[in-house]
């Protein structure tokens, strides 16, 4: 008798971000406290991914110093490429993060 075992199922880019990004700020000791968090397909004539756009409220000495280095820093998402992250202000302690992801087959 063969044993069959169901499909495992992984996390998608936008939970492994969340939690990467999660991570990424508890290590700066910056508070991070997600307001919003929207993901939507994206593609091109080459790529398919999705374009993930957050509201956060960044806290703490170190949060203006963390969101200015954001963009340029390495985020590994597993089976992913961060093709692009921006990020803005929006208000007292409210930052606008917008990602790229392009599924990596």
């Amino acid at each position: 008798m063969i044993a069959v075992c169901p499909p495992r199922i992984r996390p998608d880019a936008a939970t492994l971000l969340a939690r990467l990004l999660a991570a990424r700020a508890a290590a700066a000791d910056v508070a991070w406290a997600v307001r919003d968090w929207r993901t939507r397909p994206w593609a091109s004539a080459t790529f398919v991914g999705d374009r993930h756009e957050v509201l956060v409220t960044l806290g703490g000495e170190a949060a203006p110093a963390f969101a200015a280095a954001l963009p340029e820093a390495d985020l590994p998402v597993r089976g992913h490429l961060v093709a692009d992250c921006a990020v803005s202000p929006v208000g007292n302690d409210l930052w606008r993060i917008a990602v790229l992801t392009l599924t990596d087959f």
